[in-house]
């Protein structure tokens, strides 16, 4: 009986880390390069009707974004709603330029070399 109890009890614990883990850590940025950009461009916007009526309306953007060392990686990424002009992004990165994910960041957190390319 006593062996029954520990096992029921570390499934349990090991459920709920489980339910933690998946809730609070987002594998879209887990592991990812980074790199940023300034939004200088209108988004081109692609609507898609759904079986139910409903049109979902995503902006798309194609611009240049820079490593930490400045170095230039081309990207293309979407967003659900239209971005601020002249807003800052660091963009998380898989495969060298497939955008997973993005933040909004303020121009003084960018790294120095890729501030410098962004700025020009």
């Amino acid at each position: 009986m006593k062996k029954f109890f520990i096992l029921i009890s570390s499934a349990a614990v090991l459920l709920v880390a489980a339910i933690t883990i998946l809730a609070t850590v987002d594998f879209n940025r887990l592991g990812k390069d980074n790199a940023y950009v300034q939004i200088t461009t209108e988004g081109s916007v692609e609507e898609t009707k759904l079986d139910s009526g409903e049109i979902l309306t995503r902006y798309w953007y194609t611009l240049p974004a820079y490593n930490e060392d400045g170095s230039i990686v081309e990207v293309e990424f979407s967003g659900a709603k239209e971005l601020r002009q002249g807003a800052y992004l660091m963009l998380y990165l898989k495969n060298g330029n497939d955008v997973t994910s993005y933040d909004e960041v303020h121009l003084n957190d960018i790294p120095k070399k890729a501030k410098e390319k962004i700025e020009e």
